[in-house]
């Protein structure tokens, strides 16, 4: 092996433990107490627990509802926002682009409590809406109002994600396509929605999985009184009364697998915009 190759090698180290340390460990250690039980020992009964409640198939479900329609909505605005920055002048395109990097970042504690203000049962802009006679109840703290809440933030990582998409259809391709007396459907359903396909579902995707994790904004809101994965979890393993870790490692691991899943999904993805694109 070459000088060179062992200079890189070394470099590459400290890298390989932290990765080690922070990500294989972990995983290893929940994988191992997942399988682990306090009255069974070792096999698979916390799973066979969790298949069997409906508890636990209730928070499974919850996160796959709410995780689905919120990147569903949140791409297809995502998708009307990136076509129109195309079309708009260039510093307000550069503008957007900076606030959608910002706003990308804004969850957590601080976007419940925004969320709490403004959509809450005394928030400004729901007891506007109940004044003007356009909604009759809001629960913010309801399925629908967490789909809305998770809507929020997937749609600036949905703009940042299909944005560049867009440069791959040529204005050329639009200009031949109306010379040859296509209209504008014709010319998506043939042209511009098959380019596009693939990173609109790999966007999808990642919406998907990152809303499947998410955990500090769903727990500050409801203050973890709604059953989802992340919530579940997160009570079993620093709760004190019903504290079992190896229940919330078999959790975490179907969790893991969710998200293995959506990874491998959007990986086959990519090599295939990969292909498509060459």
């Amino acid at each position: 092996m070459t000088r060179g190759k062992w200079l890189a090698l070394l470099c590459l180290a400290p890298f390989a433990v932290v990765f080690v340390v922070f990500q294989i460990a972990p995983l290893v250690w929940v994988m191992i107490h997942s399988l682990q039980s306090e009255e069974t020992g070792w096999g698979l009964d916390n799973f066979s627990r969790i298949f069997a409640s409906k508890f636990y198939l209730q928070a499974i479900q919850h996160s796959l509802e709410i995780s689905f329609w919120s990147s569903l909505f949140g791409i297809v605005i995502a998708v009307l926002g990136s076509y129109s920055l195309h079309k708009v002048d260039s510093k307000l395109r550069n503008f957007v682009n900076a606030f959608a990097n910002m706003t990308s970042n804004f969850s957590g504690v601080p976007l419940a409590f925004a969320f709490i203000i403004l959509l809450g049962f005394n928030g400004s802009i729901t007891i506007m809406l109940k004044q003007a006679g356009i909604i009759e109840d809001f629960n913010l703290y309801s399925k629908t109002g967490l789909i809305i809440l998770y809507t929020y933030f997937q749609i600036p990582l949905g703009v940042l994600l299909l944005y560049p998409a867009f440069d791959a259809l040529r204005e050329d391709w639009r200009e031949s396509a109306s010379l040859l007396g296509a209209n504008s459907w014709q010319f998506w359903r043939f042209i511009g929605l098959p380019v596009l396909t693939p990173a609109l579902l790999g966007t999808f995707v990642i919406l998907l999985a990152n809303a499947l994790g998410a955990y500090a904004t769903v727990y500050a809101l409801t203050t973890g009184n709604f059953n989802v994965l992340p919530i579940r979890i997160a009570a079993m393993v620093s709760g004190d009364i019903s504290l079992d870790p190896n229940m919330a490692s078999a959790l975490a691991v179907i969790l893991v697998g969710l998200m293995t899943f959506v990874t491998l999904v959007h990986q086959w993805l990519l090599k295939r915009s990969y292909h498509v694109a060459r």
